[in-house]
């Protein structure tokens, strides 16, 4: 019997499961076959750890990510489950075998040149003056995009420098705001009443008087990076991480730096040392005198 004969059988029973994830374990499974074949392995049988493991590293060796070899493991061992009650193998090699780590992607970051050539927005209309308030905060405080549209008036405790933050799982913080953001935050709730209607305790309206939502801010973010000739697509959660990359830079304090932001587990702060490692590689790739090779002489 053909590696192919149990496929269809098996695709049919997944009457459960979306036309794309069936999709999905077709695919999976038809590069597993054209892989067993290449090797000349012609029956489920002679299908152990292995081989699996061989495999997977293989198309790990070809750039798949950790997160899609995973996903060709879960569709390997549904497959082998199936053969198994079908009594077609006895065991069902796949389990044992765990995906290589996904590397974690790097969040990127403007560079404090950038991030002054941003906040230098000459805010001269109240749409303006409300984005600097709102960029500078965020820039200032590390807040994430929710947690800036869901501010209220009472959050701000603008004598003591402060703000009070809500963020995931209902968790508060209270974050100290710069100088800088005071000034921008004054400047906008002077000009904030000309867009209210009615009550509303929110910080940052929109147009129609209405709490600024997450999607909107995307977009005045967007539209500053624009204007402001940045590099790449400016967005709101790139200030936040410009405020641990800067501050880490600077201070040194991991843990301050994850009370800052709010997480909860220290190896989500963990990921701004290997930005920090990266800026000091480029000063010393710049900088250090044994750090360059000698241009040949010709």
């Amino acid at each position: 019997m053909s590696l192919e004969a149990q496929l269809r059988p098996f695709l049919l029973q997944l009457s459960d499961r979306s036309e794309n994830t069936r999709l999905a374990y077709q695919r999976d499974l038809e590069a597993f076959i054209d892989y067993l074949k290449s090797h000349q392995t012609g029956s489920w049988q002679d299908v152990g750890i292995s081989e699996i493991r061989s495999y997977i590293a293989s198309r790990h060796r070809k750039g798949l990510s950790g997160r899609s070899l995973q996903r060709t493991l879960s569709s390997l061992r549904r497959f082998f489950r199936f053969l198994i009650d079908e009594g077609l193998v006895q065991a069902n090699p796949a389990e044992v075998i765990k995906a290589p780590k996904s590397t974690r992607k790097l969040p990127k970051v403007l560079n404090t040149d950038e991030a002054n050539t941003l906040l230098a927005i000459g805010a001269n209309d109240p749409l303006a003056c409300r984005d600097l308030a709102m960029m500078e905060l965020m820039y200032s405080s590390g807040l994430r995009v929710s947690e800036l549209a869901a501010l209220n008036l009472n959050d701000l405790d603008l004598a003591s420098s402060q703000v009070h933050v809500t963020g995931k799982g209902n968790k508060q913080r209270i974050v100290p705001v710069g100088s800088k953001a005071i000034a921008a935050i004054r400047k906008w709730l002077d000009l904030r009443q000309d867009f209210l209607r009615g009550e509303n305790p929110a910080i940052f309206l929109n147009r129609n008087g209405k709490r600024i939502s997450v999607r909107s801010i995307q977009q005045r973010f967007h539209h500053w990076g624009i204007k402001q000739n940045l590099e790449g697509t400016l967005n709101p959660h790139m200030l936040r991480h410009s405020f641990a990359s800067h501050l880490l830079e600077s201070s040194g304090d991991l843990r301050a730096i994850q009370e800052l932001l709010g997480h909860s587990d220290i190896s989500t702060t963990q990921v701004y040392t290997h930005l920090d490692f990266q800026h000091l590689a480029q000063v010393y790739d710049q900088a250090h005198p044994r750090a360059h090779k000698k241009k040949k002489i010709t």
